[in-house]
């Protein structure tokens, strides 16, 4: 069986009434500064940063890329400009009373 999912005003209600619940069962709410909780003794806590190696030199693969972008691009060998062909298009013919009777091709 599939739980239905909860609304945003479920939620909302759900979490006012356990907020309500702390305060009555004589829970204090701290009021805290922004960004604070991420503190460790009053610092960033950095041990989690990867800077502590120096840093590595890179391979540059500019060749790798151009020959990539070759691929997906290839310079068209033929120096004429191309010209836009019609094609054509596909019509009803209608009856005298308005009903398709049959499709026909024609050029633009």
């Amino acid at each position: 069986m599939i739980k239905p999912k909860t609304t945003k005003k479920e939620t909302r209600q759900e979490l006012e009434s356990l907020v309500e619940e702390f305060i009555k069962a004589k829970g204090e709410i701290q009021q805290v500064d922004m960004g604070e909780s991420g503190l460790v003794d009053g610092k960033y806590n950095t041990s989690h940063i990867g800077f502590s190696e120096p840093r590595q030199d890179r391979t540059p693969l500019n060749h790798v890329v151009a020959a990539i972008q070759h691929k997906k691009h290839p310079p068209s060998s033929s120096s004429a400009p191309k010209t836009n062909k019609t094609r054509p298009k596909k019509k009803v013919i209608y009856d005298d009373f308005g009903e398709p009777l049959r499709w026909v091709w024609e050029d633009e």
